[in-house]
């Protein structure tokens, strides 16, 4: 049932998938069991296809579609074809350039996969020029969904968090059982596939316990000797964690900023229901996340580049995000539960960085204010 739901929604990637695809392959990574597989198949519903033209699905991990695959196995009438999972085709990007030069004059090709995707992608890349690639981020408050009112919405990102599955069911046992069992499939299935770990007990503790820091800085040399594993594994750790969507990594900001100090980087999860802590923390994490999904849209829509980062100087003034684009601040973020009286580092940021804005985003807030460049605002107008 969660399933046909979110067939009948359009995610936000949507128009843009099906304009790209009228010019190149397309590539949708993301987080695992972020909805990538269903908007690849509402996509082929959606599809204007020439007269008599229709779409095709197939999923590697299926016996007789990878057979399918293998021998490409479609008639002229399938202008779209969804290939889900292709990454696991040890081959698969040679194949699939050699696919798309000899046959793009007929066939349309869309490509789907968890977050191996990307890392298999970066790789060598020969399929340059050929594709755009598309992140898909779970739900957020920016992304309307029909039958569900913005506060309604709030409430299932604290407590059940973003993912389509347990977002839709809104019953919080029973997105604690899905989370469990996603946790144990990225580390156990996706990031053994990739990375020779022979440690898989010590990495899942070390998630644990990066559920329990996320907004705070995270001091390696201190999980060092809580989990006996050394800072350099530990840190291969983390990026294998963020280059399987699992969590992301927000460094700090130094450039322009004198007493500014090199320290260590925060982490925040894509499902804010990973996050172990107080609604404070929760909240922080949801601002997180919406700022990473307006990041990666823009960077996947334009080229251009942007960086999401926190800045923290000597005497300890910080803001908890920096939207950075093109190497200029854009944005300044500070995140808070309740307190609407305006963060003094923010402004204290805001005056020698100039921003083209600064924004306290409060959780609870009666009314949304501005005092100048600096604005207080609820979640709701601020990812409106």
């Amino acid at each position: 049932m969660v399933h046909n739901r979110h067939m009948l929604i359009k995610r936000y990637l949507h128009p843009f998938l099906i304009k790209d695809l009228q010019k190149k392959m397309v590539f949708l990574g993301g987080p695992r069991q972020c909805g990538k597989t269903t908007l690849g198949q509402r996509v082929i519903e959606d599809f204007p296809y020439a007269r008599s033209k229709q779409g095709l699905y197939l999923n590697w991990d299926d016996d007789d579609h990878r057979r399918r695959i293998l021998k490409r196995e479609w008639s002229d009438q399938d202008e779209l074809i969804l290939l889900d999972e292709l990454h696991k085709f040890h081959r698969w990007k040679n194949w699939l350039k050699g696919t798309y030069d000899t046959t793009k004059d007929k066939h349309r090709y869309f490509v789907t996969g968890s977050a191996r995707l990307d890392v298999y992608r970066r790789g060598g890349d020969s399929l340059l020029g050929r594709y755009h690639y598309w992140r898909l981020h779970p739900f957020t408050l920016s992304e309307s969904i029909p039958g569900i009112t913005p506060k309604e919405c709030f409430k299932r990102l604290m407590t059940v968090g973003g993912f389509p599955e347990p977002f839709l069911d809104a019953n919080e046992q029973e997105s604690k059982r899905w989370r469990r069992e996603r946790i144990e499939r990225v580390i156990k299935d996706d990031i053994r596939d990739l990375e020779q770990l022979h440690n898989i007990s010590a990495l899942s503790l070390f998630v644990d316990a990066l559920r329990q820091r996320v907004g705070g800085q995270i001091v390696l040399s201190n999980l060092e000797e809580d989990l006996q594993v050394s800072q350099k594994t530990l840190k291969r750790w983390l990026t294998v964690l963020e280059n399987m969507y699992l969590l992301f990594i927000v460094r700090p900001f130094t450039t322009r900023l004198p007493r500014a100090i090199q320290k260590p980087p925060k982490v925040y999860f894509f499902d804010n229901g990973d996050v172990v802590g107080d609604e404070s923390q929760r909240f922080e994490n949801l601002v997180a996340n919406h700022l990473l999904k307006q990041i990666h849209f823009l960077e996947d829509s334009t080229g251009e580049r942007f960086e999401l980062r926190y800045i923290r100087d000597k005497e300890g003034r910080e803001v908890d995000f920096v939207i950075i684009r093109e190497g200029k601040v854009e944005i300044l973020v500070e995140a808070k539960l309740s307190d609407s009286k305006i963060h003094q580092p923010l402004r204290y940021y805001a005056e020698r960085l100039n921003p083209k804005k600064a924004v306290q985003i409060v959780a609870h807030l009666p009314s949304s204010f501005n005092k100048g460049k600096l604005f207080v605002e609820d979640p709701f107008k601020a990812f409106q």
